[in-house]
């Protein structure tokens, strides 16, 4: 699912297109899609596109009265759209505009994640589904992120992974921030104290902004494949701090990667329900 550096970097690209745009329609391509009832998409229709921008995971296309709220999920994309077609293979939605630009939202496959909310913009912020999101991972202090630690006692990485605890990060940036603050992906957060949250807040800024570097030199949103690594995806290669080899433990969902060496005193978490839990 895209991060933080992919949308933020993406957003930027389709700001610098679409801005200013006149909006002609909004059509969905299908019943669910669309997520609200209120405000109505028309009422976006004959203004201008202010601004596109992100909150969390969700990419937000901006008009006066109503924004679009867009989680793309696993499979979603939002591009320009230079064919038009009447049935765009995998189309979602798609935003037409009086210049004959448009904006296509597609999602491969069947599963049918992706979502589209219209909300006021005066109150976008406090509007489902953004008001129950934690505070953006790159504004968040440590002075702030040692409190949420204590509120809430849980690994960190499953903490950096939740969106009501901090918005934007996912399972590739919660392993590369463990990795790089040294910290393992099993330690708990009421246990890590100032000193663990100033370590994860500079890891976070490091890690996104390597990844927004490589994402601004990217014509458009790519695989996560693609993405440079430290140790996601890296099961079996040497770390590239130390040398050791990274492990992996995999869940039904997602894998944690992380280096022994650098993370766990070099013990090697088997998996989540016969390891030793390291604080």
């Amino acid at each position: 699912m895209p991060e933080l550096p992919e949308l933020q970097a993406h957003a930027e690209r389709l700001h610098a297109a679409f801005a200013g745009k006149v909006l002609e329609s909004f059509s969905p391509f299908g019943f669910t899609v669309l997520k609200t009832a209120t405000p109505r998409p028309e009422e976006a229709v004959g203004s201008s596109l202010d601004r596109v921008w992100r909150r969390g995971k969700y990419l937000l296309v901006e008009f006066a009265a109503v924004t679009f709220a867009v989680h793309l999920m696993q499979g979603g994309r939002l591009h320009p759209d230079d064919r038009l077609a009447i049935k765009p293979r995998g189309g979602q939605a798609r935003w037409r505009f009086s210049d004959g630009a448009a904006l296509l939202l597609t999602e491969q496959g069947t599963e049918r994640r992706v979502g589209v909310w219209c909300l006021p913009t005066a109150k976008v912020l406090s509007s489902p589904p953004l008001a129950s999101l934690g505070p953006d991972a790159l504004d968040v202090d440590a002075e702030t992120l040692d409190e949420l630690f204590l509120i809430h006692s849980m690994r960190l990485h499953g903490f950096l992974r939740d969106q009501q605890q901090i918005a934007g990060l996912g399972r590739r940036l919660a392993n590369e921030v463990c990795h790089r603050a040294r910290l393992s992906p099993f330690a708990n957060t009421a246990k890590l104290g100032v000193d663990g949250a100033e370590r994860v807040v500079r890891a976070i800024h490091a890690a996104c902004e390597d990844s927004l570097a490589y994402e601004r030199g990217q014509d458009e949103m790519v695989g996560s494949a693609t993405r440079p690594s430290r140790v996601h995806s890296r099961e079996g290669q040497p770390c590239p701090d130390c040398g050791d080899v990274i492990r992996a433990i995999e869940y039904a969902s997602y894998t944690v990667n992380y280096c022994p060496a650098c993370q766990t005193g070099g013990k090697v978490l088997a998996d989540n329900t016969t390891s030793k839990f390291l604080k």
